[in-house]
């Protein structure tokens, strides 16, 4: 199994690269280093990294091009971006398309690791919220199953209260509201699940089977 705690450190400077890898050692973690965004890239498709430090002016691929493929094919890892003193607006620029933080040359090797566990403690966070989600999302289907409508929507609520982003959740208490009579209020909840994803088509069938005339509640998609 490969370690979620894992680093990688991109930097066309040797000396960046081993001062950052020395600032972390006592963190324990994986560390790989790149020497430019292709090589990072490259071993970005072949390991998952819990974060990556990533320097913005590096010859070939700019770290910002970089950046913006991260978030492509791996939009679950945290970048902080590395930069030079006086270039404030890069770095800003870096945060509006995805970096979660910035370092500032010359740095300290405490903020490094101050930085360090703090992301790591916060994908901790993200991880167990989203087993808290999927634990009451799975308790909601449950009820559905056995037609407990009113237990199966206080769990999907919790579960919407936990992450609301999610558009199974929405479908799913659309579905709820229908089973109940509630027809306004499941075309409501289908109508959120797809402004959250367009493609989600559980929630298009069912928006388009409680529009239609003749309404029939039958054929219901649950979305499993």
């Amino acid at each position: 199994m490969k370690d979620s705690r894992a680093v990688l450190i991109v930097d066309d400077e040797k000396n960046i690269r081993v001062t950052l890898s020395m600032a972390l050692e006592n963190l324990n973690l994986p560390m790989d280093t790149a020497v430019n965004g292709e090589e990072a890239l490259k071993k970005l498709e072949e390991k998952p990294y819990a974060f990556i430090l990533l320097d913005l002016r590096m010859p070939g691929m700019s770290g910002l091009e970089v950046l913006k493929r991260i978030v492509e094919i791996r939009p679950e890892a945290k970048v902080i971006i590395i930069t030079a003193y006086g270039t404030i607006e890069a770095a800003v620029e870096a945060m509006k398309l995805g970096a979660v933080d910035f370092l500032q040359k010359p740095f300290n090797p405490d903020d490094v690791r101050e930085m360090a566990s703090r992301i790591l403690s916060q994908k901790t966070k993200d991880r167990q919220r989203s087993q808290e989600y999927e634990r009451y999302f799975a308790l909601a289907l449950s009820r559905v199953r056995t037609e407990e409508f009113d237990a199966a929507r206080i769990y999907i609520h919790k579960a919407i209260a936990i992450d609301p982003e999610r558009p199974e959740s929405f479908n799913l208490l659309g579905g709820i509201c229908e089973a109940r009579g509630e027809r306004l209020e499941a075309d409501k909840n289908y109508r959120t699940a797809l402004a959250l994803d367009a493609t989600y088509q559980p929630a298009q069938k069912n928006l388009d089977r409680i529009t239609n005339q003749p309404y029939f509640q039958l054929g219901i998609d649950w979305g499993y």
